[in-house]
């Protein structure tokens, strides 16, 4: 079998992301054959060299799982938490291993992946892969046209400028006095579409993802989870 790249392995075998890999074997929590690696460059043959992680053999692991979850809000999108709170993986039950994709802040509902595919963990979350996703956000007030160039062609938040986004405008109520809006990015990073609305004035009232690229969870309850199919997959990664 073809030698690969050791934080490569760990990220196919579902344990964490390939840059969370990276920190890992920095830190010396990583054997090969008895042996603590903390060289990046280290490949290893997964057929017939033994890989120890925190006193765990990992395995050839050969079934892939994706799942989309539609996260309601309260749940923490991490495995485990410090403080105690509920966190996604309480909603979902399954024998393998899986880690989020990405993240979503406690007050935020929608569209979560989790896997145990490093690989697809990696694609979907790296901004050159450019993977759309499509949140619904309530603001406080009427938006303007000139609030919704600004948010198009980027804004400034704490030490970078947002990447260009794609922003429509659903409903505004000006009875209730909010604006309904759809804004798409490809960038994710965290909080970024709370922050993109702070600096142009405006308060979320609340936030939703839609989708991620093409796919929705227009047929999930909030809570309820499925699994993607090869087809969907596929779309994704291919755009």
């Amino acid at each position: 079998m073809e030698e690969v790249r050791l934080q490569k392995f760990l990220a196919n075998q579902g344990v964490c992301s390939r840059r969370k890999a990276e920190e890992y074997i920095g830190q010396g929590l990583v054997k090969v054959n008895g042996v603590v690696v903390t060289e990046l460059g280290t490949k290893i043959n997964p057929e017939t060299d033994e890989v120890i992680f925190k006193g765990r053999k990992i395995g050839k692991t050969d079934k892939k799982v994706y799942i989309l979850l539609n996260k309601p809000i309260g749940y923490v999108t991490t495995t485990k938490d410090q403080f105690g709170r509920d966190t996604v993986l309480d909603l979902i039950k399954v024998e393998e291993k899986v880690l989020p994709v990405g993240r979503l802040d406690m007050y935020t509902s929608g569209a979560l992946i989790l896997t145990n595919d490093g690989e697809f963990i990696y694609k979907v979350t790296h901004p050159k892969y450019e993977i759309e996703k499509t949140y619904n956000v309530t603001l406080k007030g009427a938006i303007t046209k000139e609030e919704i160039s600004k948010l198009e062609d980027g804004v400034e938040i704490e030490n970078y400028i947002s990447g260009k986004a794609k922003v429509k405008i659903l409903k505004i109520d000006k009875e209730k006095d909010i604006s309904r809006i759809e804004i798409t990015i490809h960038e994710g990073k965290n909080r970024e579409v709370r922050k993109m609305c702070a600096a142009i004035g405006r308060k979320v009232l609340a936030l939703h993802r839609s989708k991620i690229q093409n796919i929705n969870v227009k047929d999930l309850k909030l809570g309820e989870w499925r699994y993607l199919n090869n087809k969907e997959v596929s779309k994704l990664l291919k755009k």
